[in-house]
């Protein structure tokens, strides 16, 4: 429970600064990616990127089935950190937070 007063603020604040930046972008966020991929330096970041989110991906998937859900209930998270990266495992330790303190079962589908 404790990691959710950590996750929470750092979700907040994040999620903040990347719709603020995707507002102030010049170029979409497709383009921008492409840019990134375009030299082997910042390829290079972005894999390295990558390859912790899936692994952050392993994770949740993981620890969802360890707490009898589903894929299906995972699902919006791995959508969410394919595009954003972070944002999707730290939205994950805050929801099944708010769901442990509320003592609400993950539900089996």
């Amino acid at each position: 429970m404790r990691a959710v007063y950590i996750a929470l603020p750092v979700l907040f604040v994040f999620s903040l600064y990347t719709g603020w930046t995707l507002l102030m972008a010049e170029q979409s966020l497709f383009a921008f990616g492409l840019e990134l991929m375009s030299r082997p330096d910042t390829a290079q970041v972005v894999i390295d990127l990558y390859l912790m989110a899936t692994l952050a991906c392993l994770w949740m998937v993981n620890d969802n089935r360890s707490r009898g859900g589903s894929l299906s209930g995972v699902l919006p998270y791995l959508l969410i950190t394919l595009i954003f990266v972070s944002i999707g495992p730290l939205l994950y330790i805050v929801c099944k937070g708010v769901k442990e303190q509320a003592g609400i079962k993950f539900p089996r589908m």
